[in-house]
């Protein structure tokens, strides 16, 4: 327990920013797993591309609210547009 009344706000912000920080994680990593698991399961490549386009913005969200830094999200977003590329040029 917290001694001092600084202590004990600095511990209610912080909890309270865990649990934004922890709803945005999530949301993200949602959106990334449904687009791999699109381009697991042959969806269109119309449909893939919008994926994309939808999840590297809730990245950028996500980054902009400050759960994750910029070189995490410019890595996430570099990997996926690999896989989105290679997914749409492979011959079928």
């Amino acid at each position: 327990m917290p001694n001092y009344k600084n202590a004990e706000k600095a511990l209610k912000v912080a909890e309270k920013r865990r649990i934004v920080n922890k709803r945005n994680l999530s949301t993200m990593r949602t959106y990334i797993k449904k687009l791999r698991k699109a381009i697991e399961n042959g969806e269109e490549k119309e449909t893939v591309k919008t994926m994309l386009m939808k999840t590297v913005s809730i990245i950028d969200k996500t980054v902009k609210k400050g759960a994750i830094k910029d070189n995490t999200a410019s890595r996430y977003k570099s990997r996926l547009s690999k896989q989105v590329n290679n997914y749409i040029h492979r011959e079928n």
